[in-house]
Order: C-alpha cells, then sequence, then structure tokens
C-alpha cells in the first residue's frame, strides 16, 4: 500500500506544481487554491510512506519523478523547450529512480 500512496502523492505534487504555474504567483484564486490543497495531500501521503520507506530513499523517488513529470508537463502544457543537457539531466534522474527500485535492499519492497 505505501507504494500507492508514494505515486499517489507524486500525482498530488505535479498537479500542484502545475496549479502553482498557473496561478501566476498567487495572483489567481482558483489555482492558488489547488496549490494548497495538492500539496497538503502530496505531505500527507508522503508523511505516511515515510512510516516504511526511508526518507532519503522516499524522498528521492518523490522529487525525481516529479522533477520528470513537470519538465514533461511543462512542455505539453506550457510549451516549454528542453536542451539536450536539460533532457540528458532528467533521463539520469529516472535512471536514478529505475536504479533505486530495481536494486536497493532499502525500498522496502
Amino acid at each position: 500500500m505505501h507504494w500507492v500512496y508514494l505515486l499517489t502523492a507524486i500525482f498530488f505534487e505535479t498537479i500542484g506544481t502545475t496549479a502553482l504555474k498557473a496561478s501566476e504567483g498567487f495572483t489567481k484564486l482558483g489555482p492558488s487554491a489547488l496549490v494548497v490543497v495538492s500539496y497538503a495531500a502530496s505531505f500527507w501521503l508522503l508523511a505516511m510512506v515515510l512510516k516504511i520507506i526511508p526518507v532519503g530513499i522516499a524522498y528521492a523517488i518523490w522529487s525525481g519523478a516529479g522533477i520528470c513529470l513537470i519538465a514533461g508537463i511543462g512542455y505539453v502544457a506550457f510549451g516549454q523547450r528542453l536542451d539536450l543537457p536539460a533532457i540528458a539531466g532528467i533521463a539520469l534522474i529516472m535512471l536514478g529512480i529505475l536504479v533505486i527500485n530495481l536494486f536497493s535492499n532499502t525500498t522496502a519492497h
């Protein structure tokens, strides 16, 4: 169940960060409220995950997956282009998440 919580926390974190961009510096009420609700849900779920998965591992997966998803959302939703070094860096983050999940014994499989 902790993996479902972690994936859901990542989902809410990406919703919150997307809404943060859409809030235009907290000047738009709807997106600003969505930021607060999404981040609250994300952090609560992450806190539940930390009961089982070590903080360094959980945070690495949560933040790394969030970075990769937000980069994709920024590209699709906001037309933000990525250069080759940015794409390479994001690929390395994804590779790091895979290495942790496939080979680490500290992820509470």
